[in-house]
């Protein structure tokens, strides 16, 4: 689902600003966008995320507004100051000089010692873990807005296919009479006026009666219609269940219509699959 969320706040002395982006996805999919002082933080981040979150391609990024208070150094280049001593000992070995070493001689030389200033990286997870709960409380704030017009627009298919499936059950009695007025015509009509085996028509008609009869088909489809309501009613995550229910609505739908053999009801049929569609296609976008 799309949402978006930022915060802002004091982390370690400095001022950092999260932002938060979501959209659709058939999964959990996070991508960060950390400068390096954080990185060591993403997997803490995600674990963060996933609480909050089930579905989504997640976009978290991260940047500073005003950096962490910088540190002073000083770091000595032992190499360079061995190097340093090294030579005067040569030296006044070579001329034969009186006197000892000066450590503020060697002090003094480039590149001995070296002073700078070092931006602090001890940075507090619970300050950054705390901007973040403040982002993701306006990506689900702004995903429950969007929930409640899926849920609108979902609950309207689920009437559509409703309705359409009082339509078929309706039909579906008149529909087997005429089929079996069909049948004993078809048969009156091969025989050309030889008697009727009334008995072995009636269990032929029984037979092609339970073959046609779609009563558990529509019994089961609204089975699925109620729960798929329910799952929309209830506060949880149910984008999955409305998703399976989508799988076992469409099959029920096919089976009525592969077993109608009837125009009026294949029209129903079409018009369910069609609204069934519409219905699947958004249940993608629900957490």
């Amino acid at each position: 689902m799309t949402g978006y969320g930022a915060a802002d706040g004091t982390v370690s002395g400095g001022q950092l600003a999260v932002e938060i982006r979501t959209v659709n996805h058939r999964h959990l999919n996070v991508h960060f966008k950390l400068p390096g002082e954080l990185q060591p933080l993403e997997p803490d981040l995600r674990a963060q995320l996933k609480a909050r979150l089930e579905r989504g391609h997640v976009s978290l990024s991260t940047r500073w507004l005003v950096r962490t208070p910088a540190v002073a150094t000083v770091r000595v280049d032992l190499d360079r100051a061995r190097a340093v001593v090294e030579a005067l000992r040569e030296l006044r070995a070579a001329l034969e000089l009186p006197g000892e070493l000066d450590l503020g001689f060697v002090a003094r030389q480039p590149d001995v010692f070296t002073s700078g200033l070092e931006e602090a990286v001890d940075v507090d997870r619970s300050e950054v873990a705390a901007l973040v709960d403040r982002a993701l409380d306006g990506v689900i704030e702004m995903r429950v807005r969007e929930g409640a017009a899926l849920s609108t627009e979902l609950e309207s298919r689920l009437a559509a296919i409703d309705q359409r499936l009082r339509l078929v059950e309706d039909r579906a009695p008149a529909r087997l009479v005429a089929e079996r007025e069909r049948l004993r015509a078809a048969v009156g009509a091969l025989l050309d006026g030889a008697p009727v085996d009334a008995a072995r028509l009636d269990h032929e008609i029984a037979l092609l009666a339970d073959k046609l009869d779609v009563t558990e088909e529509i019994v089961r489809l609204r089975t699925h219609l109620a729960a798929a309501r329910e799952a929309l009613a209830s506060d949880g995550t149910v984008g999955r269940q409305l998703a399976f229910l989508g799988q076992e609505m469409l099959r029920e739908i096919n089976t009525i219509g592969a077993k109608a053999n009837d125009a009026t009801i294949a029209q129903h049929v079409i018009a369910m699959k069609g609204d069934l569609e519409k219905y699947r296609e958004q249940v993608e976008n629900v957490e």
